[in-house]
Order: C-alpha cells, then structure tokens, then sequence
C-alpha cells in the first residue's frame, strides 16, 4: 500500500491516521505543481484528478479523496471511529463538516485572496471550529480515544495556526494534545515537518 502526500496538505491526516491504526506502508512526496512523485512519475497516471490524498492499495484499486481513505483506515481499525449503533455515521457527519465547511474554507489563504477575503474566510473558519469545540467528548471529538475525523482536524488546526487565526483555546490544547501522539510525530517527520 502506497500513500501519496504533499507535506503539510490535509493528506497529512491520511497519513497520521495510517500510523494511528498501525498499518504497513509507502509513501511518496508528490510535486502538485509539477504532477510528479519523487520517484519522477506523472503524478495524473496515479490520481487523475492531480492532488492528494491518494492511496493505492495491495489490491491495486485506488482511494482519492479524505473522507473516503479516512473512512477505509477507519474500517482496518475500529479503534478509530466511535461505537455504537450511529458510531460510523457519526464519523461521516464529522468527515464531512471538517472537509467540506472547514477544510474547503481555507481556500483564500492558499489562492492569493486578498485581505479582506482571508478576514471573512477566517472568521467563517472560527465559528465552524468552534462549533466542533462544543461537541468534544473528551479529549478527543468523540471522547477519550482518537479517531481519523481527529486526524483530519488536527491537520486544519495547523493550518489556521499556520495563518494566524487564534482557535479556542479548547482546541488550542486539544492541538498540542494531538501533537504528542507518536503516529502524529512519525508523519511529521517523514514529511519534513518536524
């Protein structure tokens, strides 16, 4: 199995939530710009779409996308997503809102927006987070065990730290919390980030 990244893109959540469920894997740094992998393949063979996250399985087949190669790391391992009857579907409702209502919001800070556009996009970015802040279980979204939607909006705290938006300071802690767990550090490291 093989996970494409750009360091410090949202695949990071992929690949953090990957060494959380102890899976063996590849990875390989993907040039977006460029289209190519580090090993000098046109990164569009591989995803046609062009950006990461990619996952190629053993089998060959590939997964694009965060929610839906979150969801299959979530289904190699139960730990990382909630019990109970609405366990995975709550898990899709928290994919969803991180990708689609915060991660899709910080598309002004990497396009060239201007000022007022971060401002507006930024404050929409605080509100949506500070929704999620007020639905924490524990110390992670649904308690005291970590689950991939927390991969995927650790990854969105670094980027509003990255930006200069100050998050509450629930999850100002809950970030640092995230920061300490070994499979976050190890995707760090090989992405250069650390």
């Amino acid at each position: 199995m093989k996970l494409y990244y750009s360091p410090g893109a949202c695949s990071l959540a992929d690949h953090i939530a990957l060494h959380q469920a102890g899976l063996s894997f590849e990875h390989e740094k993907v040039d977006l710009k460029a289209k190519r992998t580090a090993g000098g393949t046109d990164f569009t063979t591989i995803n046609p779409k062009g950006y990461v996250p990619t996952l190629t399985l053993d089998s060959g087949e590939t997964l694009t996308e965060n929610v839906a190669i979150l969801d299959w790391i979530a289904h190699q391992d139960g730990a990382l997503k909630p019990s109970g009857a609405m366990g995975h579907s709550r898990l899709l409702e928290a994919l969803a809102f991180i990708s689609t209502e915060i991660h899709k919001s910080f598309k002004p800070f990497f396009s060239g927006a201007g000022d007022e556009e971060k401002r507006k996009a930024g404050e929409m970015i605080l509100k949506r987070m500070g929704y999620l802040a007020g639905t924490m279980k524990g110390d992670y979204l649904f308690g005291s065990e970590v689950s991939v939607a927390d991969c995927y909006l650790f990854v969105m705290l670094l980027w509003a730290q990255k930006n200069g938006l100050n998050v509450p300071g629930t999850l100002a802690a809950y970030r640092d919390r995230m920061m300490k767990l070994p499979s976050v550090r190890k995707a760090m490291t090989h992405e250069g980030l650390i």
